[in-house]
């Protein structure tokens, strides 16, 4: 393979993971999981047009959700450059924020480590929850792996990595020594009313209660229990969401891959254009190696895409 293969590159479980269909929905559980620290909600409500109920903030909802999207594909698939880019950006805007804790009325800065760590131990726990449980396979080696590789991610938004879960049993034990702490704020009740019925343009209202509401819901099923709790809205039984999960991603994976990576921003596609065919991410890879290798075959000997 020619190019960059950037910060993780196709032998990575991130790059075969991040390639699922299922990530859209991790996505919006992370989301759900964060809102539950009073101040990392705090800090995006103070500052975000996507919570305003004016006409930008209308728009803005969706942007920021893309952005969010944009980044993680950046860091997972574009070159080494242009996920270094893209975390000093990061960086920079999370410098230049602050907010207002609503309990205490102290200031306090959004680049603050603890509030950073959060954000990331929710997102790479709700990719990995999600997309394991629907069944991708991973053994726990792998999601091992995975946690570890994300301590790239989270140095590129200002953690030091070493003070960053690499493991699944460090990430257990991060949430067991942070769970105390967690609650329902009204900016976590903001969160949850945006996520159940986000803006919508008159002619998709229709669709978001046919499909999103459909979506956010099994999202918001597959938190953990205590963040059922903190909501106090009940889920269905683990088995019932675990079945959803499960069915759902067989009929997302049925879309071909081709098809599915033409949505903008294409980064697979590029990735795929600057480093080979054999770096198309694909969910047999992890399921046959340990170690994830390009080009594997099975045991007739024939390669898959």
């Amino acid at each position: 393979m020619a190019g960059d293969p950037g910060l993780f590159g196709p032998r990575s479980v991130t790059w075969q993971m991040h390639g699922d269909p299922m990530m859209w929905i991790a996505g919006i559980r992370a989301l759900y999981l964060q809102a539950l620290h009073p101040r990392a909600v705090a800090g995006v409500i103070q500052n975000s047009a996507a919570f305003q109920q004016n006409t930008r903030g209308r728009r803005d909802a969706w942007g920021r959700l893309m952005r969010t999207a944009n980044f993680v594909g950046t860091l997972t698939y574009g070159t080494t450059d242009a996920a270094e880019r893209a975390g000093a950006a990061v960086r920079a805007l999370h410098r230049r924020l602050s907010a207002t804790d609503p309990a205490t009325g102290e200031r306090y800065r959004i680049d603050d480590p603890e509030l950073l760590l959060w954000v990331h131990c929710a997102e790479v726990d709700s990719y990995l929850h999600v997309v394991r449980r629907s069944g991708f396979a991973l053994s726990d080696a792998q999601a091992d792996a995975y946690l570890d590789e994300h301590r790239v991610s989270a140095r590129l938004v200002g953690l030091d990595p070493a003070t960053v879960p690499g493991d699944r049993a460090a990430l257990a034990a991060y949430f067991a020594a942070v769970r105390p702490g967690l609650a329902l704020t009204p900016g976590a009740r903001l969160v949850d009313d945006f996520l159940r019925s986000p803006p919508a343009p008159a002619p998709l209202v229709p669709a978001r209660a046919l499909l999103w509401r459909r979506v956010a819901t099994l999202a918001y099923g597959a938190l953990p229990a205590f963040a059922h709790e903190l909501y106090g809205r009940p889920a269905p039984p683990p088995a019932t969401v675990t079945r959803r999960l499960r069915a759902t991603g067989r009929v997302l994976r049925t879309i071909p891959p081709t098809l599915r990576w033409q949505l903008p921003p294409k980064h697979i596609l590029r990735a795929v254009a600057r480093l080979g065919p054999d770096a198309r991410p694909a969910p047999y890879k992890p399921r046959r190696s340990a170690a994830i290798l390009d080009g594997q075959k099975d045991p007739q000997g024939e390669l898959h895409d």
